[in-house]
């Protein structure tokens, strides 16, 4: 079967079988084109060919993916930087690549962090970085000190007790929040604190709602965990960033007027390197928003006899709550305000407390807590005993205790028919609600699939294709190739059939009809090569 393959501005023919591999065929293209490839720890320069608008995988064959005799298929050089660093969340569980320059590795832990801050949304002051050894990596020293090499996997470790929190935070879960917020008053404040921030970066309006109706400041900074409130020197400077900074980072314009309309300050909020949401907006070229800020900050306030511009209006709203600050001071001198930890608050101290940054979960960690606080009962055979002695009493009050049970009239027993009659009413009923729950958490457990087109209605009536009579012996081959499926691939058909027909839909310059049938072959391939690899 004849080809052509179009690379660079040429135009030519290659002979090749229906059969062949996507692999094969790039390496006749090189050949043939003398393309020099490469491949080492900095990056890669690969081929990568195009046909009807999607790029071929290299273990695809030409003819399942539809290529006939004279296609022509696009050819194009391709050159890739490995990712200096991975970091593994254990709260999603995912690896993120840190495509950065090598010079990373020659920078301080803290520059990393920022890194990491910008690419999963969380406060620093939530997390740590670990080596693949389980050692706790500070701010202070640099990566080199860590012997951090090309492609090693850091982990990202949270508070203990966090996970679940931070998991409805990510996803913008009100009500999981609320249920995982911890009972100790400053870290519940400052739980708040964080929730709004990560509400913020990701755009969730109804989580940023909720933790403004909770007191929670836009232009208050996030801060650090209670129990590293006191250790100034050792904190990151990002700890002085606030949601409206996260905002704006992202580019969350909804979220932006918000925080406008709730505080004009957060226009003049700066963070640790003195910019503006202005200024961070445009260093992100973020257009919409730096647009809408630029607009509010030439904006002018109108009152009855006066107006005047917002700068001058914030430096004066600024000073009023300056001067209230002051005046609440000066009348509560008997409520000592103390900064920084307190006696009998839990204090952390690098290197010699023991961590509680090790991503326990939620229920693990108050689990241990409340069983380090139980005491344990004595038996109740040794109480009972040992009280009747003790107590004389005891007897009487035994007596009395049967006079009353037998004065008490309890209703009448229910009929055994009427009784198990409503057992199994109530089981009914209890299976079809657990029949309904598994069908929600398996469609939410194929949520991960990509979504696959479909083909707009129509109207007019097609006739249904005849059935065939499959033999049992047909019909047995046919479930035991199917089971055999599903327990090496870890996907169920159907789920194997959506992900078939989203790499099809790919293929944007084929028709639904073509992009189906791609779809068929492909499942039918993945199948087959899975039942012959285990016969």
């Amino acid at each position: 079967m004849r080809i052509f393959i179009a690379f660079e501005g040429s135009f030519e023919p290659f002979d090749v079988s229906a059969n062949e591999t996507v692999e094969a065929v790039k390496l006749m293209i090189k050949d043939y084109f003398h393309i020099p490839l490469s491949e080492d720890k900095q990056g890669r320069r690969y081929l990568e060919l195009m046909y009807a608008g999607a790029a071929l995988k290299d273990n695809w064959s030409i003819g399942d993916v539809g290529v006939s005799f004279c296609s022509t298929l696009k050819c194009f050089v391709k050159e890739e930087d490995k990712p200096v660093l991975h970091v593994f969340n254990a709260v999603t569980q995912e690896t993120m690549p840190i495509t950065e320059s090598i010079s990373l590795l020659g920078k301080k832990v803290s520059d990393l962090r920022t890194l990491i801050t910008l690419r999963c949304g969380f406060p620093v002051s939530v997390y740590c970085l670990r080596t693949p050894e389980g050692l706790e990596m500070y701010d202070c020293n640099t990566l080199r000190d860590y012997q951090t090499e090309i492609g090693i996997t850091l982990r990202l470790d949270v508070w203990d007790g966090w996970k679940e929190f931070l998991m409805g935070c990510l996803l913008g879960q009100k009500l999981k929040v609320q249920r995982y917020l911890s009972e100790e008053g400053p870290v519940h404040k400052y739980q708040k604190r964080v929730a709004l921030y990560i509400a913020a970066f990701y755009g969730y309006i109804e989580l940023t709602e909720w933790a403004l109706k909770q007191g929670v400041r836009p232009n208050e900074s996030v801060g650090v965990h209670p129990y590293r409130a006191w250790c100034h020197e050792a904190l990151h400077a990002d700890v002085s960033k606030c949601p409206i900074h996260a905002a704006a980072e992202s580019g969350q314009l909804l979220i932006l007027k918000t925080f406008v309309n709730c505080s004009v300050l957060c226009l003049e909020c700066k963070n640790a390197a003195g910019q503006t949401p202005l200024t961070i907006a445009l260093k992100h070229k973020h257009k919409d928003c730096v647009l809408y800020l630029l607009n509010k900050m030439w904006s002018t306030i109108s009152f009855p006899k006066i107006s005047i511009s917002m700068r001058i209006y914030i430096k004066i709203k600024k000073w009023i709550l300056r001067a209230h600050s002051r005046s609440l001071n000066k009348t509560q001198l008997y409520r000592a305000r103390v900064s920084g930890a307190r006696v009998g608050d839990t204090v952390m101290v690098d290197g010699f407390s023991k961590p509680k940054m090790t991503s326990q979960s939620w229920h693990k960690y108050w689990n241990k807590d409340s069983q380090s606080t139980l005491c344990k009962l004595s038996p109740l055979g040794e109480q009972t005993t040992s009280r009747n002695p003790v107590n004389p009493l005891a007897s009487s009050q035994q007596n009395t205790e049967k006079e009353t049970l037998k004065s008490l009239k309890f209703p009448p027993l229910v009929d055994a028919n009427k009784f198990s009659e409503l057992q199994r009413h109530q089981e009914k009923n209890q299976k079809k609600s657990t029949d309904t729950a598994s069908k929600k958490e398996k469609f939410i457990k194929n949520g991960y699939l990509p979504q696959a087109p479909l083909p707009p209605v129509s109207k007019t009536g097609y006739s249904h294709p005849s059935f065939y009579y499959a033999t049992p012996s047909a019909v047995f081959s046919l479930r035991s190739s199917f089971t055999s499926f599903s327990k090496h691939s870890g996907k169920t058909l159907r789920e194997n059939a959506v992900y078939c027909l989203a790499m099809a839909s790919a293929f944007k310059e084929k028709s639904w009809l073509q992009q189906l049938g791609i779809a068929r072959v492909l499942a039918k391939k993945s199948i087959s090569n899975l039942t012959t690899q285990e016969s």
